[in-house]
């Protein structure tokens, strides 16, 4: 069966029009699931333990008689970790070398505290502090992924968390060895076999069993995000995440089977995600299309490629590689492949991406398991205004003043002046109490 994957032109006078229906996604989830997630949420935060084992049980059929027997302890990680094979362990320690190296980086960039004096001896600065304790959901069910392990718990070690808790369903009690060997070799403090809404609620109030935490992070299901969504004020999250999304930029230098295969790396993720081609060759576009429907039918994940290609995916011939890029910005995607024989000339023209490949060999797959950079990444146009998940995200910044008697003559006069005409008078004569008689 031939595949019904859209093929427009920015030269086609209805192209903004079809561009759009490619682009539309509503990020608004179910309102039966919002109820849903809205019941099980007071439930966990009323009735604590009792409730997650209740949903557990019926969830993901796990049957225990207490929250702590579903509590993985360290000697547990490690027996996993002992247990996967050879290449999985060296594979494992070396794209957490890598992740933890990346974000020692940043931390180093921008993540201390800082102070300077001015002439008066007036002390400002920054006092840059890790959070207490965070929460980290790690899918599982359709799939298990290790390397959300790695990136939402070496970032938040490397930023000095002294507590990381994780969460992950396991459904009939499957629990995934890579998952819980990849927890011990990121640092995971503890760790418990509980997900959904159910467990995003226990982290967000406390249980007698999981401790509360001050943020949470990590992608999940749609009951997933819309806990995160309600739960938000009450701890802090790293962002509600949608479908999964590659855009490549080509110039038609990269094997069209390379490319072929970068579009069906996100496709294969869910029938919602999404994988766009924006190519000024139109030769180059064909070649990508025929590699496309010869390598389908081999992929173990084909139904789900086939549906996401064909409700979401798009292959757009531009007027140029520079109109390509401003197509690009305006999608502002999760994954942005500069697929060129010249990625650096392009670069400085793309502003909004959660993160930029470079080079026909830097595939988003690299990225996503163990380049260095974060994976958690902004979707759905997002990355306009978000960052990726990063050691800033797991730390607070606390302002720093520390006003010399020099400094608090000058700095008072005006404060006094600026209060009284807020109209707030004991702004005003706090600042008073402290100038200098006569000054």
């Amino acid at each position: 069966m031939s595949l019904q994957l859209r093929q427009l032109s920015t030269a086609d006078a209805d192209f903004e029009s079809a561009f759009q229906r490619v682009l539309h996604w509503s990020a608004e989830t179910d309102a039966a699931i919002e109820h849903r997630v809205a019941e099980i949420i007071e439930a966990v935060r009323s009735r604590g333990d009792a409730a997650v084992l209740e949903f557990t049980q019926r969830f993901d059929g796990l049957q225990a008689d207490s929250v702590s027997a579903l509590e993985l302890g360290r000697e547990e990680l490690k027996a996993a970790f002992d247990a996967i094979t050879p290449a999985q362990r060296e594979a494992l320690e070396f794209a957490a070398q890598r992740v933890r190296s990346y974000h020692e980086r940043q931390l180093e960039a921008s993540g201390k505290s800082w102070s300077y004096r001015d002439a008066d001896g007036t002390l400002l600065g920054q006092k840059v502090t890790p959070l207490d304790r965070v929460g980290i959901y790690v899918p599982g069910g359709k799939a298990a992924y290790p390397s959300s392990v790695l990136m939402n718990a070496i970032p938040a070690h490397v930023a000095g968390v002294p507590e990381i808790v994780m969460v992950v369903p396991t459904p009939r009690g499957e629990k995934n060895p890579l998952v819980l060997a990849a927890a011990f070799v990121a640092g995971v403090h503890r760790a418990f076999t509980v997900g959904g809404a159910q467990a995003v609620a226990a982290l967000a109030y406390g249980t007698a069993s999981i401790p509360r935490v001050d943020k949470i992070t990590g992608p999940g299901n749609a009951y997933v995000a819309s806990a995160k969504r309600r739960v938000f004020g009450q701890v802090g999250i790293d962002m509600i995440a949608g479908p999964s999304e590659i855009l490549v930029l080509a110039d038609g230098s990269t094997p069209a089977d390379w490319v072929a295969m970068d579009l069906f790396s996100q496709a294969e993720h869910d029938e919602l995600a999404q994988s766009i081609l924006l190519c000024p060759d139109a030769g180059y576009i064909a070649q990508v299309r025929e590699a496309i429907e010869r390598l389908l039918p081999g992929m173990p994940r084909a139904d789900v490629i086939r549906a996401s290609l064909e409700g979401r995916g798009a292959l757009i011939q531009t007027r140029s590689m520079d109109e390509a890029c401003e197509i690009s910005n305006r999608i502002a995607p999760e994954h942005l492949e500069v697929s060129s024989s010249e990625p650096q000339r392009w670069e400085p023209l793309l502003r909004h991406a959660g993160a930029i490949f470079l080079g026909a060999y830097t595939s988003e797959s690299l990225g996503d398991y163990c380049a260095g950079p974060n994976h958690v990444l902004p979707t759905s146009g997002t990355a306009r205004f978000s960052s990726p998940l990063g050691t800033y995200d797991f730390q607070k910044r606390s302002s720093l003043i520390e006003v010399s008697e020099q400094g608090a003559q000058q700095l008072g006069r005006i404060a006094a002046e600026l209060a009284y005409g807020e109209g707030l008078q004991a702004h005003a004569q706090a600042a008073e109490f402290r100038l200098k008689k006569g000054s």
